[in-house]
C-alpha cells in the first residue's frame, strides 16, 4: 500500500517543507526585528550618554536607519498600549509584550502563501479511494481481519506495520497543525489519534493476551510522526520570550511526556530528543534575548528619562522569560530547571541588575514577581528552614534590601521582602533578621509557614 502512496508521500514532503518554511520566514522577521530594535536603541542611548567631544569619534555613530527604526517601535508600543486602555488591562509591565505584530503588507503576504499550501494540501489525497486515505477505513480493514483471523494477524507483526502505512496519512493531518498558537487542536482531538486509539482499545477486547503487541502502535506512532514534528517546532520556530507559544506548547508536549510515560526505550528516546531540544533552544534565548543595560544611577533616576524606560523594559523581558522558563516546571528535571532560570538567568542577569537599582517599591515588586515565578514544589519539604542554594544571591539580596528600607521605616516592603523570604523557605535568615531589627511583629508572619 506504500507504493501506492509514493506521488502523496513527495507532495507531503514538498508542503510540510513549504509549511515549515513559511513559518521559519515569520519567525526569523521577528527574531531579527527585535535584535535589530535592541541594539538600535542601545547604540542610540549611549550616543545620548556621550559627551560633545567623545561624540566626534565615537564609533557608536548613531546609525541612519536609527530614528526611522526607534519610530516604528514606538508606533507599535502606542498601539498596544491604547488596546490595553481599552480591554481595561492596568497591570502591564512595558517590556513583557511579545512584540510580534506583522505589518498589514507582511500579513496579507503571509496569509496569502499559507492560503496557497493549503489549497495544494487539500489535493493530495483528491484521487485517491476513501479505502485507502482514510485512516478509519483502513484501521477497520485490519480490524476485522484481527477479529476473524487472529492468529494469521500476529504472526504478520501487523503491529510493526500500521505505524508505518498511517505515517503520510497522520503527516497529512498535521500539515496545517502549529503547537505554538494558543487555539492548536490537542492531538487526542485530532482523527487519526482517535481512530488509532479506538483500534488499540478494540484489540485489547478481543485479545486473549495481556501483552497484545497492538497496544504499542499509538506511542510508536507518535515517537515517529510526531515528535519529530514536535521537535521541529521547538528548534526553528518556538519564541521562548513568547508566553502563549509556551504555554500552547507545554499543552501539547504534557500529553506526550505523560500520556505515554510508559513506554520502551525507543520511544524514550524520541522524548530525550524533544526534551533537549527544549533546553537547547531556552539556552540560547538567555544567550541570544537578554539584555539588561547598567547605566549610572544619576541617569536612570528620573524613571521617565530614556535609560530608565529602556532598563526598565529589558529588565521586565528578561523576568518574562525568567518566567516562562520556569513554567517547564512539571515536564522538565528539577536540576537542569534550576540551572537554566536560576543558574543561568536570576543570577548572571536579574541579579546584577537588581544590585543596580534604586531601593524602594519598585525593586520589591521585583523581587515579589521572581519569588511568584518559582514552582512551589521546590519548597514543599515540610522540615526546609533554609532554601535551595541557587537562591542564596537573590536571598542576600532580599536581606539587604530590608536592611536599608528598614533604616528608612518603610515598614510594607519589608514586610514584603520578609513575606518572600518565608515563601522560599529561608526561614533562618527571616527570623535572624527580625531579631536583629527587633521586628516582633512579623513573627506570626514566619509561624504561619511553619
Amino acid at each position: 500500500m506504500l507504493f501506492m502512496y509514493v506521488f502523496q508521500i513527495i507532495n507531503i514532503q514538498e508542503i510540510e517543507s513549504a509549511m515549515h518554511a513559511l513559518l521559519l520566514k515569520q519567525a526569523m522577521i521577528f527574531m531579527k526585528r527585535r535584535q535589530d530594535e535592541l541594539k538600535h536603541e542601545s547604540a542610540y542611548l549611549q550616543q545620548l550618554s556621550c559627551t560633545p567631544e567623545t561624540s566626534v569619534n565615537n564609533s557608536l555613530a548613531t546609525d541612519e536607519k536609527t530614528p526611522w527604526i526607534l519610530e516604528e517601535v514606538e508606533s507599535r508600543r502606542a498601539q498596544r498600549r491604547q488596546a490595553r486602555v481599552l480591554s481595561g488591562n492596568c497591570t502591564h509591565e512595558e517590556g513583557t509584550s511579545s512584540d510580534d505584530e506583522l505589518s498589514s503588507a507582511d500579513m496579507i503576504d503571509f496569509q496569502k502563501s499559507q492560503g496557497d499550501i493549503l489549497q495544494d494540501h487539500k489535493k493530495i489525497f483528491e484521487d485517491v479511494h476513501s479505502d485507502f486515505c482514510n485512516i478509519q477505513n483502513i484501521l477497520l480493514k485490519f480490524q476485522q481481519w484481527r477479529e476473524k483471523f487472529p492468529d494469521s494477524y500476529y504472526e504478520a507483526f501487523i503491529s510493526l506495520c500500521i505505524p508505518k502505512l498511517l505515517n503520510p496519512l497522520i503527516r497529512f493531518q498535521l500539515i496545517d497543525w502549529n503547537p505554538l498558537k494558543f487555539d492548536s487542536i490537542g492531538l487526542k482531538q485530532m482523527p487519526w489519534f482517535t481512530s488509532v486509539k479506538e483500534f488499540i482499545d478494540c484489540s485489547m477486547e478481543d485479545s486473549k493476551k495481556e501483552d497484545s503487541s497492538d497496544k504499542k502502535i499509538l506511542s510508536t506512532v507518535i515517537n515517529k510522526t510526531v515528535i519529530p514534528r514536535l521537535t521541529g517546532f521547538v528548534e526553528f520556530i518556538w519564541d521562548p520570550l513568547s508566553t502563549t507559544q509556551t504555554t500552547s506548547l507545554i499543552t501539547q508536549c504534557r500529553m506526550i511526556l505523560e500520556e505515554h510515560s510508559t513506554c520502551e526505550n525507543e520511544v524514550n528516546k524520541g522524548k530525550q530528543d524533544l526534551l533537549k531540544s527544549i533546553v537547547s533552544r531556552m539556552k540560547k534565548a538567555i544567550e541570544d534575548d537578554v539584555f539588561i543595560p547598567l547605566y549610572p544611577k544619576s541617569a536612570v533616576e528620573n524613571r521617565t528619562s530614556p535609560h530608565s524606560k529602556f532598563q526598565e523594559r529589558q529588565f521586565w523581558s528578561g523576568l518574562k522569560l525568567f518566567g516562562n522558563i520556569l513554567l517547564w516546571n512539571e515536564l522538565l528535571p528539577e536540576d537542569i530547571l534550576q540551572e537554566l532560570g536560576l543558574g543561568k538567568l536570576l543570577n548572571r542577569y536579574l541579579i546584577i541588575a537588581l544590585l543596580n537599582a534604586i531601593p524602594g517599591p519598585d525593586v520589591v515588586k521585583k523581587c515579589s514577581q521572581i519569588a511568584a515565578y518559582l514552582p512551589e514544589k521546590w519548597f514543599q519539604k515540610s522540615a526546609m528552614r533554609t532554601s535551595i542554594p541557587q537562591l542564596e544571591n537573590f536571598i542576600q539580596f532580599l536581606l539587604q534590601s530590608a536592611c536599608k528600607l528598614s533604616r528608612n521605616e518603610i515598614r510594607d516592603e519589608v514586610k514584603e521582602i520578609i513575606l518572600i523570604l518565608v515563601k522560599i523557605k529561608a526561614l533562618n535568615q527571616a527570623e535572624s533578621f527580625i531579631e536583629e531589627y527587633h521586628l516582633d511583629h512579623l513573627r506570626s508572619v514566619i509561624k504561619e509557614f511553619e
